[in-house]
């Protein structure tokens, strides 16, 4: 069947719509699904991790509760810094290591103009305004003699009866 598609005429443009907007429709129900299972799980490590704390006591059970709250607050601290001191120094490494690769790489050369420039101006450019060169290329070239070659006119002869040969032959190929 896709090759029958393939073959045939292309999606039309209200078919392609109609499937795009299922597409969305589908995508935002994953979305939202996502989005209540990290909430579920959010509320799960919570529960776990810190529980209700019982607040029906003297004054002395609340101050030990708060003393408990506190280490609590500073071993989170603790692991917080160390999980940010982490990520910095990754974040540093993946840094070099991109210099690196660009330095591997190497500099990329700019694309070139192309600068129109005569031969006398480029010299003078190469070797300073100091040095006077003028470059005639055509005072060191050597001088040819042209020989001027005549042709017999005998072999060019009359054209009509050169005409008429090439018609006899014709003739003797068409008979055959």
């Amino acid at each position: 069947m896709l090759r029958k598609m393939n073959r045939g005429k292309k999606m039309t443009s209200s078919r392609r719509h109609h499937l795009k907007s299922l597409m969305l429709q589908i995508a935002a129900t994953w979305i939202e699904q996502e989005k209540k299972e990290i909430e579920e799980a959010k509320e799960a490590y919570m529960s776990q991790s810190c529980p209700e704390p019982d607040l029906s006591g003297d004054q002395a059970a609340l101050m030990e509760i708060c003393k408990k709250l506190h280490q609590a607050i500073d071993k989170i601290d603790d692991e917080r810094y160390d999980a940010e001191a982490k990520v910095s120094k990754t974040d540093k490494e993946i840094e070099d290591l991109k210099l690196k690769v660009v330095e591997l790489a190497g500099v990329k050369k700019p694309a070139l103009k192309k600068v129109r420039m005569s031969a006398d101006a480029m010299l003078q450019a190469l070797l300073g305004g100091k040095h006077k060169v003028t470059m005639d290329l055509r005072s060191n070239l050597k001088q040819v003699k042209k020989e001027v070659k005549e042709e017999p006119t005998e072999a060019v002869g009359d054209w009509r009866k050169n005409i008429e040969d090439k018609a006899d032959r014709k003739k003797m190929f068409e008979t055959s």
